[in-house]
């Protein structure tokens, strides 16, 4: 059997970018009109598919805060509990839920991107202020270096999840 480079590197690519609890992402990506790649890329940036990912006040699979959890399930008309957010069936429709939310909101995927990673509040005052952005809409400039790299991270895993699945 004769085995190209290509499919070597294909699969080589899809171990270190996996593709974990399909059947729920693309449920609640269709759910929540959202693309399958965008909540992938999600996920791979904020906990690398690791559901018990926590990076202080953030955890599971979509890194979703307490507060946020609580805000997000209080919306969806369920009760919250602090294990949900580690349970990843809920944590990932939590996360679709504020991510087409932020989306809908904000009428633009990376200012979107750039709430979820920051806080609804500075993206808000970013757009406000004529220094980060020309429309209101779209960020020309995002003042957090941490932000900023967030939504290049993303939107390089989107791309790298559409080309593998």
């Amino acid at each position: 059997m004769v085995v190209s480079v290509f499919q070597i590197t294909v699969s080589l690519a899809k171990r270190l970018f996996p593709l974990k609890y399909q059947d729920v992402i693309e449920e609640s990506a269709i759910e929540y009109g959202l693309e399958t790649d965008l909540v992938l890329g999600v996920i791979y940036a904020e906990s690398g598919f690791k559901e018990n990912a926590s990076s202080g006040k953030a955890h599971g699979l979509m890194q979703i805060s307490q507060s946020t959890g609580e805000w997000i399930l209080n919306k969806m008309g369920e009760e919250y509990l602090p294990e949900k957010l580690y349970q990843p069936e809920i944590n990932i429709r939590m996360g679709c839920f504020y991510l087409s939310y932020l989306i809908d909101h904000y009428k633009n995927i990376e200012t979107a991107l750039a709430a979820y990673n920051a806080g609804m509040g500075n993206v808000s005052s970013w757009l406000e202020d004529k220094k980060y952005s020309k429309d209101g809409i779209t960020l020309t400039e995002i003042p957090y270096s941490e932000t900023a790299k967030y939504v290049r991270r993303v939107r390089s895993l989107r791309k790298i999840y559409k080309i593998l699945y």
